[in-house]
């Protein structure tokens, strides 16, 4: 599976310069290698009992072939919360969206940073009723259930030819752990979130969201707080999207 994301070069800068200018808001994200996970959770005062859970599904061929095109297909379920599903596309570059659709009100867009690199997505967002997921992932109901009218129209435009969302397979769960706090030192709230695979492999993910003029900035604070409490921040990035879709995958087609 191809990577979407730009790593930061002097040729780069002035395209993270633009898509930040045309985004809703900007994640600035790091993942915390595994032996340091209790550490870190130790040095920023985060209870794992405090954590909302969630359950992702993606959905999406055997050989991943909507991930080769940029399009995430995605349900989730939500302790004490309403579901939700997701049709994103990535990368994207705002100033070229059609004007419809940036102007829906389900639509948004986003720049996600990382130490190594960014990339910028946009998201159409629908609220589900719980059970509406679970009876999907059950095959007790279509999968084209789950998502609007908008999102499907958005699917349709997107995805590969012949590949309909009541032929996809479900890739997931996930059981991910999510905790939204202030932390003592950090004047913005920095989001904790532990993903955690059917092989017991572990993605933890800290972040922080800003409007985009005060991206730069942020950015500067929160690596300086979290260098200020032992984070080691120059280690292997991951993306919890990409290494589930991988191990579902491979577990599909008997390769894992």
């Amino acid at each position: 599976m191809s990577t979407t994301q730009r790593a930061y070069t002097d040729e780069t800068l002035p395209q993270l310069l633009s898509l930040i200018e045309g985004a809703d808001s900007v994640e600035l994200k790091v993942t915390v290698a595994e032996h340091a996970h209790a550490a870190a959770a130790e040095a920023l005062g985060l209870d794992p009992l405090e954590a909302q859970i969630r359950q992702v599904f993606f959905f999406d061929t055997p050989a991943l072939a909507l991930s080769k095109e940029g399009v995430v297909v995605r349900a989730r379920r939500v302790q004490k919360r309403r579901a939700d599903s997701v049709i994103k596309l990535r990368p994207v570059v705002p100033a070229e969206l059609p004007k419809p659709l940036r102007q829906s009100p389900s639509f948004t867009v986003e720049v996600d940073a990382l130490p190594g690199g960014f990339v910028c997505s946009g998201a159409m967002k629908s609220m589900l009723d719980d059970d509406d997921v679970r009876s999907s992932v059950r095959g007790k109901r279509p999968i084209s259930k789950l998502f609007s009218k908008e999102q499907r129209r958005l699917y349709a435009e997107h995805a590969p030819a012949g590949v309909a969302l009541d032929d996809l397979a479900v890739l997931g769960p996930v059981f991910v752990l999510k905790l939204k706090r202030m932390v003592e030192g950090f004047d913005r709230r920095l989001v904790a979130e532990m993903w955690l695979y059917p092989d017991g492999s572990r993605i933890f993910e800290l972040s922080t969201k800003c409007a985009p003029p005060d991206a730069f900035q942020v950015a500067a604070e929160t690596r300086g707080f979290l260098a200020s409490r032992g984070l080691d921040l120059g280690g292997e990035q991951q993306t919890k999207t990409r290494k589930a879709l991988e191990f579902f995958s491979a577990a599909l087609q008997g390769t894992a």
